[in-house]
């Protein structure tokens, strides 16, 4: 494929003097000086670490026909000035790949937590009456033929519009992303037009990336803000701020609530004694709006999953079904066979004891963690966290203290802490202040625990302290993604050669830890 240097430079707004435009094909675009190829546009962005514009020379030498910057420098090809780099790629992007994104109806799905396991039960209940529909998100890439691993929660507009692109021509309907904070402010998502956008809730995410709570709000919330009227926003109203957005979107909206809040949507009879979730999803009167009707109902549904964040997820993913017009029938089978996501509150064994396995991020994970198994029926807890590497001692002091305020009301047996010192590298090494951060708080606080460097140590002894009815909870990002890896083959050894199999099919295709 190739366009028209001159076509693809009319979608974007230019500083003045501009060079010479010459009359070339264009044959794509980069914004990685290693990927380009001949009569590229390569586009130079500054980043956190590296900076394009220093990498132009590079990209003229890989056969760049055009330089796309945000400040004038001396090159062998037309460089075009532009205020930002980050939104001219995704201008760019979008044209390139024929506005891929206009051709599916396009739902958003943003949280500060749960937005993986929300989007996957939109997805679950979507494919159960669409014949082909599309996923993007922090675990996997569905495109309508395959599924593969993912990079990055929202990927770089250059990649994202490419996987548009496949998606449209694969004869996808519907398309649920991930959209994150992040993916906002670096205008990963620019130019996508989203039909449907559900916001979950808020906590203190992403303040080491955004810099306060004030900014990351900003980003967060753009996705609702910015909504054309043609299309709906589904907000909780539980969430005080969330709420406010409905003051602040020409969209249309429809809110729900478990806590009895005014709402369209309530939720009630609500039943997590098993840990999974038995709930009533009520629409007390008909919703009329110029987008979307929705008729009264109250129906009661059942998860297979675990957790009171499940049933926020799940009422999401009910409307979000509804809105599309999926039979109530096809929705209610969806969310009872849905089996769940990858380190997300996931059950990965289910014997004489529990193993569940939560990456365990931030303050607002916890809290929603350790509240549901606050409301589940076992003997004994066993914590195993792995502390977050590079990621600061504030983070971690307050996830401790987080920790340490639930831990006077749960049944707690083992606590055991690991740096997970055998898998992690680079970026998610600890370092001694971090360790320092979440064991001076536990000392402080009188709690007694084992800290444990390694991760195949520390799944050790906290199987051996595990007895009949207990749970063991293995929370923490990049620390813990082999935990399942080691945990699940130790404990099918402790099975008949048929059990053993059955247990082990938790690791069939599994992302987390696979590399």
């Amino acid at each position: 494929m190739s366009i028209f240097l001159a076509d693809l430079l009319s979608k974007l707004l230019l500083s003045e003097p501009l060079p010479p435009i010459p009359k070339i094909k264009i044959t794509g675009i980069s914004d990685n000086s290693t990927r380009v190829r001949p009569k590229n546009i390569f586009v130079a962005i500054k980043g956190y670490e590296f900076d394009g514009h220093d990498f132009i020379d590079q990209a003229i030498a890989q056969g760049a026909a055009a330089v796309i910057a945000e400040r004038k420098v001396t090159a062998d090809v037309p460089i075009f000035i532009v205020a930002d780099s980050r939104i001219a790629l995704a201008q760019l992007s979008n044209a390139w790949f024929q506005y891929p994104a206009q051709s599916m109806k396009m739902i958003g799905v943003t949280a500060s937590n749960g937005k993986t396991t929300t989007a996957f039960m939109i997805d679950s209940v979507l494919s159960r009456h669409y014949p082909v529909t599309g996923l993007i998100g922090t675990v996997v890439v569905k495109d309508g033929r395959r599924t593969v691993g993912a990079d990055l929660t929202t990927p770089n507009s250059r990649d994202l519009y490419e996987i548009l692109a496949r998606m449209r021509d694969n004869r996808c309907s519907h398309v649920t992303m991930e959209v994150s904070s992040a993916g906002q402010e670096l205008q990963r998502v620019h130019g996508i037009p989203y039909n449907l956008v559900t916001f979950n809730n808020v906590t203190r995410e992403h303040i080491d990336f955004h810099g306060s709570f004030e900014k990351y709000w900003q980003h967060k919330t753009k996705l609702v803000r910015e909504l054309a009227p043609s299309s709906t926003a589904i907000l909780n109203a539980d969430e005080p701020l969330i709420l406010e957005l409905c003051q602040q979107t020409k969209a249309d909206f429809i809110t729900y609530s478990l806590k009895s809040n005014p709402a369209h949507i309530q939720v009630e009879d609500i039943d997590l004694s098993t840990g999974s979730g038995s709930f009533r999803y009520i629409i007390p009167e008909r919703v009329v709006s110029q987008n979307f009707t929705l008729s009264p109902c109250n129906s009661e549904f059942r998860l297979k999953v675990l957790g009171l964040h499940n049933i926020y997820n799940a009422t999401v993913a009910i409307t979000l079904g509804k809105l599309c017009n999926v039979p109530d029938a096809k929705i209610y089978s969806a969310l009872a066979n849905f089996g769940g996501v990858e380190r997300r509150f996931q059950l990965i064994y289910d014997g004489d004891f529990k193993v569940i396995d939560d990456h365990f991020a931030n303050t607002g994970n916890i809290d929603i963690t350790l509240a549901t198994l606050g409301l589940m029926k076992y003997n004994r807890l066993h914590l195993l966290i792995a502390i977050r590497g590079s990621r600061g001692s504030v983070v971690n002091r307050e996830n401790t203290e987080t920790v340490v305020k639930w831990l006077p009301l749960l049944p707690i047996g083992e606590l055991v802490l690991t740096d997970s010192e055998e898998f992690v590298g680079g970026h998610d090494v600890v370092s001694a202040d971090e360790r320092a951060a979440v064991l001076d708080i536990l000392d402080a606080a009188g709690i007694k625990y084992r800290h444990i460097p390694r991760l195949t140590d520390a799944i050790l002894a906290i199987l051996e302290a595990a007895q009949a009815d207990d749970v063991i909870l293995m929370g923490g990002c990049q620390g813990l993604d082999h935990g399942a890896h080691i945990a699940i083959p130790l404990l099918a050894q402790r099975h008949s050669l048929v059990e053993r199999l059955e247990i082990l099919k938790i690791l069939k295709d599994r992302v987390a830890g696979s590399s």
